[in-house]
């Protein structure tokens, strides 16, 4: 009897279980917390503490719109993928790592330390969103990519809920630490946890399709870099979409980014926060697996439409947050989309592109990711401070997701990846 999931593909999807905890835990949930406390601890006010954040996570957002289609491009030669993978996650790990031991009140440095984490976070995830290709088929992609945000979702609710017990037990003096030294604990714990589970996909995950070496490869690279953005035009569906992903995903990455820190200025205590953080990660599991399902039966388009729509109604509904319930309300709706529509959009755009260039064409999506993750945050931040009002900055945001689904109706219903565009070598 067939296997339901490769030995390839349930590798690739483990990767998300690993690095999930890293999203939860210092993305969302207890280190922007700590670091807001760490920071109005030195005198920082909480509309400044929120702004700086939105500023770091700019900062390291351009470094990789920077870096990501010139490494993407290179690393699509054979052998390379997974050294430019392995570089980034082993950046990541240790900077999280080291965010357990900073002492004091130091949140410049813990800014710093933020920053390195999610370059290596985030490029790391580049090369793995580019790996899609080489573990399933196309027909498979839907599945596989839902697949992976669903069960990161359920593996990153596990760390999580070792970081809260441990953190719980020490606000209750029930542990003789401090609730400081128990969140510095839960980035160890991350660091870790994302090492662990990432082992499979070392092991049994490998470069399928790939481009022969050269000689002078980066000066090559960058010629084939031009030719990539020449060719991107070429596809009209592809470059459509790129346009339309710009603008919702801004919005997206916005809203996970910041919204603890949103929280937290509407005066929600951490207990609450870390609750309702968990409950998004479980709700949010099962939804992203929905989404794949539906977009097989009617197709990722149409389901992108709904996650969009989903995420309009958050924006207008965090406007007129008031209590811990409209929280909780507002958590659940974009736990029924967050997922989903990161998923569909990775394998919707992996269905289009010519897969032995993929880390080049998944460098231009990191790119179009990463520079629309700069506009979110600065927006934010910017009209949170002019306003004195969080509130008006995250309202702000609903304009991207209506030009993004505008723009997103444009996109041709056809498939762009027919055309040859380099030497293929499929191994």
């Amino acid at each position: 009897m067939k296997k339901l999931y490769s030995k390839e593909e349930n590798s690739w999807v483990l990767y998300d279980w690993a690095n999930s905890a890293y999203s939860i835990i210092i993305t969302s949930a207890v280190f922007p917390i700590f670091y807001k406390n760490v920071a109005m601890s030195a005198g920082v006010s909480a509309v400044d503490s929120t702004a700086y954040l939105g500023y770091t996570i700019a900062i390291a957002t351009f470094i990789l719109a920077m870096l990501s289609p010139i490494l993407g491009t290179i690393a699509d030669y054979k052998g390379l993928k997974k050294k430019f993978f392995t570089f980034f996650f082993i950046m990541g790990v240790s900077a999280t790592a080291l965010l357990a031991f900073i002492p004091g009140e130091q949140w410049q440095l813990l800014l710093i330390l933020y920053m390195l984490s999610t370059v290596g976070f985030t490029g790391s995830i580049v090369f793995y969103d580019a790996f899609l290709v080489d573990v399933t088929t196309e027909d498979r992609m839907n599945r596989i990519s839902a697949r992976g945000y669903g069960l990161g979702y359920i593996g990153s609710t596990i760390p999580f809920i070792i970081s809260i017990a441990i953190i719980l037990l020490a606000q209750r003096e029930i542990i003789p630490i401090s609730a400081g030294l128990a969140s510095k604990i839960s980035f160890f714990i991350t660091a870790i946890w994302w090492g662990l589970f990432a082992i499979p996909m070392f092991k049994n995950v490998h470069q399928r399709y790939y481009i022969e070496r050269e000689p002078n490869p980066i000066a090559k690279s960058f010629k084939r870099l031009s030719q990539t953005f020449k060719d991107i035009r070429k596809y009209r569906a592809l470059f459509i979409f790129l346009i339309a992903y710009f603008f919702y995903i801004d919005g997206v990455g916005t809203i996970i980014s910041m919204s603890t820190a949103y929280g937290t200025d509407l005066g929600i205590d951490a207990t609450n926060l870390l609750i309702i953080l968990f409950a998004t990660q479980v709700v949010a599991a099962p939804f992203a697996i929905i989404y794949g399902r539906l977009a097989e039966k009617f197709g990722g388009k149409k389901m992108l439409y709904v996650g969009i729509i989903v995420y309009i109604i958050v924006c207008v509904y965090a406007f007129f947050l008031k209590t811990v319930a409209d929280f909780w309300i507002l958590a659940m709706l974009v736990a029924t989309s967050q997922g989903g529509i990161q998923a569909l959009s990775r394998s919707y755009y992996a269905t289009m592109i010519p897969k032995e260039k993929s880390n080049e064409f998944f460098g231009f999506y990191n790119i179009i990711g990463k520079f629309a993750s700069i506009m979110g945050p600065l927006l934010l931040g910017i009209t949170a401070q002019i306003t004195g009002h969080t509130s008006y900055g995250v309202f702000s945001l609903v304009i991207l997701f209506i030009i993004g689904i505008v723009i997103l109706t444009r996109v041709p219903e056809q498939n762009g990846n027919t055309a040859d565009l380099g030497n293929t070598k499929i191994v």
